[in-house]
C-alpha cells in the first residue's frame, strides 16, 4: 500500500511543475509536487518573460500577474541588444529588442493584455510555487524520484526522502515529469527524442558589481562582448546579462567541451569579468559559479498512458530566444485543464493524448529556432573579421578596418548593420512566442483552411480565430465602462463561448450542454445594450464569424470550434463539438 496518495504527482518545481501545480491547485486538483533540492532556483537562469506567459500568470489571477511585475525589470527597461567590445569600450551596434522599437511595441499593445518583461527565475518559481501551496497543492523537498510502474488504474512512484535516506511511494493517477534537462522520468517511461545533448560548453558566473556608469545610459538586458579570446561555447563572444539593474549580473563564457569542465574559482571569474567589463581594477561580489551545456534535443512524443512530461524534461535548447521557461509555463497550461477535467470525471482520458499532438511540434519548433540563433550571429563575426583563426592581432586589424574610409571599410560598415539588424530573429520574435496553433482531436475546424498572412510568421504575431489558435485579444467594455480583454473573459479553467446579438441560441445551447456535461461554459454575448460591448468595433473585426456566429473557447485560451453565423440546430452542434473534445 503506498504511503501518499494523489490525484497528480508532479516531479520538480521550476517553472514547468510549479505552474502545473498552481493551475491544478486553482482547479481544485489534488496535487503533490516534489524537489530533490531543500529549495527552489538559487540562479536565476531563465529570465525573458513574454506575453504569452504573462497570460498564463494573469489566468491563475491579477495578484499573480501583479506580483510578477513587482519584482520585473520592466519591458521598457529591458531596452536594447548592446554589442561592443567591453562595456567600458568602443560600442560597436544596438538593435531595439523584446518590443521596444515603436512598431514592434504597437504590436505587442494590440496583441495582449500582458507586457512582457524580464523576471529571473529567482523570482518566478517561488511565486508559481507559493501560489500552488496556497491554493490546496502539497509539497515534499528534499525528496528525490527514483522511479515508477504504472498500470491501468494508476501509477506508483517510488522516491527517497533525503533527510531520512529512507523510501517512499505515491500513488496517484497521473505523473508529471517536470524533472529538467537529465529527466528520469522521461528515461523510465521510454519516450523517444531526437537531436543532441552537449554540442557546448559555457560557465554562469553570477556577481555584484555597481556597472551603472557603463551601462544606464543604454538600458539592456544583454551586452554582447565582441573582442579576440571572448568565447562562449558555440557562440564566440562573451555575454554580461543584467539581472538586477544595474548591480547584479551573470557573465556566460564558454569552455571547450571536449575537454573537462572547468573549476571557476574567485580568480577566474573576476578575471573574466574585468575582461568583459573592460576594467583591470574592478572588483567583484561572486555569488555563484557554475558550468552547464549546449543542447539540441526534443521529445517526438511527450506521454506515456499516464505519465508525462513538460519543460526542460522535453526540450533541451540553449537560451537563445528566451523561450525556456516561457514554453515551459506554456506546457503546463495546455495539460492542467486536460487533466483537471479527466481527474473529475468531465472528459474521457482520450482528450490527453492531445497534450503530445499539439506540444511536441512546439518542442521541435523552440529548439531549433534557439539553436538556428546560435548560427545567425555569424554574419556579425564574419562583418567584423573575427572568424577563421585564433591571430588576436590579425582580429584587432579586422574590426578595426571599418572606421576607414574606404570602399572596403564601407561595405564592412553595410554588412555589419545588416547582420546585426537581422538578429531580429532572435530578440524580437514576436511570432515565435505569439504564434501557436495546435492541431488535434481537442479542436474542432469541421474542415475549415488555416488562414495564411503575409507577414513573417517568426517575427510577427498574426491574430485569428481559426479553431486551434489562441483567442485574439481586444478590449471589451461592461455597461459600467470597465474595459476587460477577450482573454479575462475566457480561461480560469472553463470553456468560453462568444456570439453576438442573433446568437442567443448559442447561449440557451451553451447552458443546457453545460449542465448536461457536467460542464461550466462561460457565455460572452457582446452587442449594444447587451452586458458586453464592443464599442471599439475591434471584436467585431477579430472575430472571423458573424454576429449570430460563435466562438468556442478552450480554457488555455486556444479556439476549440467556430461557426459563421447561428446553424440550423445550435445546440445539436455545440454537443457534438463539446462531446468530441471530452472524448464523450
Amino acid at each position: 500500500m503506498a504511503d501518499i496518495t494523489t490525484d497528480v504527482l508532479i516531479i520538480g518545481t521550476g517553472p514547468a511543475g510549479s505552474a502545473t501545480a498552481a493551475l491544478l491547485a486553482s482547479s481544485g486538483v489534488d496535487t503533490m509536487v516534489i524537489n530533490r533540492y531543500r529549495w527552489l532556483a538559487n540562479t536565476p537562469r531563465a529570465h525573458i518573460t513574454n506575453q504569452r506567459t504573462m497570460e498564463v500568470l494573469r489566468d491563475l489571477g491579477r495578484e499573480v500577474e501583479d506580483e510578477a511585475y513587482l519584482f520585473a525589470t520592466p519591458q521598457a527597461q529591458m531596452g536594447e541588444n548592446i554589442f561592443c567590445v567591453s562595456l567600458a569600450g568602443e560600442e560597436i551596434g544596438r538593435m531595439n529588442s523584446w518590443g521596444t522599437h515603436p512598431m514592434s511595441k504597437a504590436e505587442h499593445l494590440l496583441s495582449s493584455p500582458c507586457e512582457m518583461n524580464d523576471l529571473p527565475q529567482t523570482f518566478m518559481e517561488p511565486l508559481l510555487f507559493k501560489t500552488a501551496c496556497q491554493r490546496g497543492s502539497q509539497s515534499r523537498m528534499s525528496v528525490e524520484y527514483l522511479h515508477h510502474l504504472q498500470d491501468d488504474t494508476g501509477v506508483t512512484t517510488t522516491c527517497r526522502d533525503k533527510l531520512t535516506g529512507k523510501d517512499l511511494t505515491v500513488r496517484s493517477k497521473y505523473l508529471v515529469g517536470a524533472d529538467g534537462g537529465n529527466s528520469l522520468v522521461a528515461e523510465h517511461a521510454g519516450l523517444p527524442f531526437e537531436g543532441k545533448m552537449g554540442v557546448g560548453g559555457s560557465m554562469n558566473i553570477l556577481f555584484r558589481a555597481d556597472l551603472s556608469k557603463y551601462v544606464a545610459h543604454r538600458p539592456s538586458v544583454l551586452y554582447w562582448v565582441m573582442q579576440p579570446g571572448a568565447d562562449v561555447g558555440g557562440i564566440g563572444m562573451g555575454l554580461v546579462r543584467m539581472v538586477r539593474p544595474w548591480n547584479e549580473w551573470l557573465i556566460v563564457w564558454g569552455y571547450d567541451i571536449t575537454q573537462p569542465a572547468p573549476v571557476v574559482d574567485a580568480a577566474l571569474a573576476t578575471q573574466v569579468a574585468r575582461q568583459l567589463v573592460g576594467d583591470p581594477d574592478l572588483e567583484i561580489d561572486l555569488i555563484s559559479a557554475n558550468t552547464w551545456t549546449v543542447n539540441n534535443m526534443f521529445a517526438t512524443h511527450m506521454q506515456n498512458g499516464r505519465v508525462f512530461i513538460m519543460g526542460d524534461a522535453a526540450h533541451r535548447h540553449p537560451p537563445s530566444n528566451g523561450l525556456g521557461s516561457n514554453t515551459s509555463i506554456q506546457d503546463g497550461f495546455n495539460l492542467a485543464w486536460k487533466l483537471a477535467m479527466v481527474v473529475k470525471g468531465q472528459a474521457a482520458p482520450a482528450l490527453l493524448d492531445s497534450y503530445s499532438t499539439e506540444r511536441a511540434p512546439i518542442a521541435r519548433q523552440i529548439v531549433t529556432r534557439a539553436n538556428q540563433s546560435i548560427g545567425e550571429f555569424g554574419p556579425i563575426f564574419q562583418a567584423l573579421g573575427m572568424t577563421g583563426g585564433t591571430d588576436h592581432d590579425k582580429i584587432r586589424a579586422n574590426m578595426e578596418a571599418r572606421a576607414d574610409a574606404t570602399p572596403a571599410g564601407e561595405a564592412q560598415r553595410a554588412a555589419l548593420r545588416e547582420a546585426i539588424a537581422f538578429k531580429k530573429y532572435e530578440f524580437d520574435a514576436h511570432g515565435i512566442e505569439m504564434n501557436q496553433r495546435y492541431h488535434s482531436a481537442a479542436v474542432v475546424t469541421d474542415g475549415q483552411m488555416e488562414p495564411a498572412f503575409e507577414l513573417d510568421a517568426v517575427l510577427h504575431y498574426q491574430p485569428t480565430t481559426w479553431p486551434g489558435a489562441r483567442l485574439p485579444h481586444v478590449w471589451i467594455f461592461d455597461a459600467a465602462g470597465k474595459k476587460h480583454s477577450t482573454l479575462d473573459l475566457c480561461g480560469h479553467g472553463r470553456f468560453a463561448l462568444f456570439t453576438g446579438i442573433g446568437g442567443e441560441a448559442w447561449v440557451d445551447a451553451a447552458r443546457t450542454i453545460g449542465a448536461d456535461l457536467g460542464i461550466t461554459i462561460d457565455t460572452r454575448l457582446i452587442g449594444p445594450r447587451r452586458a458586453l460591448l464592443d464599442h471599439t468595433g475591434d471584436w467585431a473585426r477579430a472575430r472571423e464569424v458573424s454576429d449570430a456566429g460563435c466562438v468556442l473557447v478552450r480554457p488555455d485560451h486556444h479556439v476549440a470550434w467556430r461557426a459563421d453565423s447561428l446553424t440550423d440546430s445550435p445546440a445539436a452542434d455545440l454537443r457534438r463539438v463539446l462531446k468530441s473534445i471530452l472524448g464523450r
